[in-house]
């Protein structure tokens, strides 16, 4: 149940830290009690901004970073208070990440050619005004990674908030108003509804003054914005698989595994959902994951954990949404095991509901293998098509090949947790937003645009 009175004070707390003191002023900025009020707001906001430069625009990025740093915890603490999933300490960690790096105007490149019949440029355009459908599951964390790849593309945005986390979401779309109030830029530049509902996204989506749409969730989103007649970016659901051959380092493999599928009580689609392990190294990475903050359930109990994690739906199992996210020990209390890891492990075959269903909870099934054949095959059936993420812990570089050729996911982690592949700990820029099914794949500023070309035949070269 959603404490209220609780969430109240976390907003009122972010507010007074913004530096907003008058009770009167106390209303989220871009928030409206209509999707075509905000609408209307956005258009006015988007003539404005139009005539700003990319380094006006550069400015209000800037600001939106310092305001998600300054309030990293607050947002954490508001994300896993509303939406009951989570943890506040990884919440925390995924807003730095936003702040620090998503991508500016830095990612819009211009492309030239010149030669004997002039000049030809290609810059990248803003859209206009962007709808967008974000989760419960990454609620501020999305709005505001959204908000500044698309500021930064010159676009405004209308957001229609998961309705599970709709306080969350809007306190992020009021912080980022604020900063670009502070760096010069428009109002309501970044507008929402108080009330999200499947009625305020349809008018979102049906809206002639909403160019492009954008949306995190599962296959009935995608499908609807696909058929919206408008460009659209859809990011799917995940099952990722994790591979660990007998090649590889099984000490850090089983640290990170455990990172990577506890990090945000494996909310993040990235994580790794189950593991495939060839035979001859098994129990040594089951060791290694129970030094490394795991426990293993056995038995019976892996029974008594599907009838907490799962339940049945037109006769097949699917997620137990009241669990989703939930901290690994309130699953084991469920089982009566009194114990508070970060991640529960259990042995299972291949067709276990664990390996076949994306769960999101700190539950991850392990399958032993007889090979790197098996496991690639395994791993490729799991993942199922979605083209998400897949993980491999290995020193064999023909294996690392293959997989990543067999299963073609959008995202490819190699001995490393599964978050290296958007930027923690590894290499390369952070987005929530990772397009799978539309292939734009991780999105920044540069998925928000069009090409714009523009053609000065027999001048503007010099040689």
């Amino acid at each position: 149940m959603v404490d209220e009175k609780y969430i109240s004070q976390i907003v009122e707390n972010i507010l007074s830290e913004m530096g907003v003191q008058n009770k009167k002023e106390k209303k989220l900025l871009g928030v409206f009690d209509e999707m075509g009020d905000a609408i209307k707001a956005a258009e006015v906001a988007y003539k404005q901004f139009r005539s700003y430069t990319v380094a006006q625009r550069e400015k209000m990025i800037e600001k939106i970073r310092k305001y998600t740093l300054d309030n990293a915890q607050m947002l954490a603490e508001l994300g896993v208070k509303e939406t009951g999933m989570g943890r506040v300490s990884d919440k925390i960690i995924k807003h730095q990440l936003v702040a620090e790096k998503t991508p500016g105007t830095e990612d819009l490149d211009a492309k030239v050619w010149t030669g004997d019949r002039g000049l030809t440029l290609v810059e990248m355009a803003p859209y206009g005004i962007i709808g967008s459908i974000t989760p419960s599951t990454n609620p501020s964390e999305t709005v505001i990674c959204n908000s500044m790849g698309m500021i930064a593309a010159g676009n405004a945005v209308v957001f229609n908030p998961h309705p599970g986390a709709k306080l969350t979401s809007n306190t992020a779309v009021d912080l980022v108003n604020r900063a670009i109030l502070e760096a010069g830029g428009p109002e309501n530049l970044v507008v929402s509804v108080a009330n999200p509902t499947m009625k305020t996204s349809d008018e979102m989506v049906k809206s002639k003054s909403v160019r492009m749409l954008v949306a995190t969730g599962g296959p009935g989103v995608v499908k609807m914005l696909l058929s919206s007649g408008k460009k659209a970016i859809g990011a799917g659901e995940g099952n990722p698989p994790v591979i660990v051959d007998e090649t590889a380092d099984i000490k850090k493999a089983g640290a990170d595994i455990v990172a990577g599928a506890s990090f945000d009580n494996n909310l993040p689609c990235i994580a790794e959902k189950e593991c495939f392990v060839v035979s001859s190294v098994a129990d040594k990475l089951i060791a290694s994951m129970l030094e490394n903050g795991a426990y293993l359930v056995k038995g019976s109990d892996i029974d008594k954990l599907i009838k907490v994690a799962l339940v049945e739906k037109d006769g097949k199992l699917v997620i137990n949404k009241k669990m989703v996210g939930k901290d690994a020990s309130k699953f084991l209390k469920e089982i009566g095991i009194e114990a508070d890891p970060r991640l529960i492990i259990c042995e299972t075959d291949f067709n276990h509901p664990f390996v076949q269903t994306e769960l999101m909870m700190p539950i991850l099934p392990i399958v032993r293998v007889n090979d790197i054949d098996q496991a690639i095959e395994y791993g490729v059936k799991a993942e199922a098509g979605r083209r998400h993420s897949a993980h491999i812990h290995s020193k064999n570089v023909d294996n690392l090949t293959r997989f990543a050729r067999e299963v073609e996911t959008t995202i490819f982690v190699k001995n490393a947790p599964s978050y290296a592949g958007i930027g923690a700990g590894g290499e390369g820029y952070t987005t929530f937003t990772i397009a799978g099914p539309t292939g734009e794949g991780l999105t920044a500023a540069h998925s928000f645009t069009r090409a714009r070309r523009c053609v000065m035949v027999d001048g503007f070269h010099i040689v």
